[in-house]
């Protein structure tokens, strides 16, 4: 997704989903009183019910566990490419970080085109270990690895304050943030 493009999702579902991180272990009847209080936004806790339901089959978001940080040690992994050889092994490369239990986070880096990780692992041997079997599976593929453990995690959350950004792009947006102040 560029700039340009973004998720249609209206004002109103963008508040009930900023709501909703700012209280998720609250019932959909306590989002319900919290929505008209906070926004002026009047609807029955099986309304709300049914638009989160819909926004996460739409991955608008996704509901997720984040154990407490202080659980795992995290590390960074940055891979580079030995290019000749990408077509023929990138796929399977991809697919087992995509599909590993221990990457939190996969995403594409720099102009080079580096894959980086985010991982999480109890030990510094289990991440040596995986490193190890990663390198015996995807070698071929890869040009450079480095390796940064994330020694002190200091935030690992989202704030709903970052959905303010997408509620003032409208009209309807704006009316929710001034009735919230």
């Amino acid at each position: 997704m560029n700039d340009t493009e973004s998720f249609d999702v209206s004002p109103r579902d963008i508040a009930i989903l900023k709501a909703r991180v700012d209280n998720p272990a609250s019932s959909t009847r306590e989002l319900s009183r919290i929505l008209e209080a906070k926004y002026g936004i009047s609807l029955s806790h099986n309304r709300i019910n049914e638009i989160l339901r819909t926004m996460s089959e739409e991955e608008i978001f996704r509901e997720m566990i984040l154990p407490n940080r202080e659980i795992f040690r995290h590390y960074l992994f940055r891979v580079s490419f030995n290019f000749p050889n990408f077509e023929d092994h990138w796929r399977d490369c991809y697919e087992a970080l995509q599909n590993d239990p221990h990457v939190l986070m996969f995403f594409t880096a720099d102009t080079d085109y580096q894959w980086h990780a985010i991982a999480q692992f109890r030990t510094d041997d289990q991440m040596e270990s995986w490193v190890h079997e990663f390198f015996k599976e995807h070698g071929e593929l890869i040009s450079d690895f480095h390796n940064t453990m994330l020694h002190s995690v200091h935030k690992f959350q989202t704030e709903s304050a970052v959905f303010d950004d997408i509620l003032a792009e409208t009209e309807e947006g704006r009316q929710y943030l001034e009735h919230g102040e």
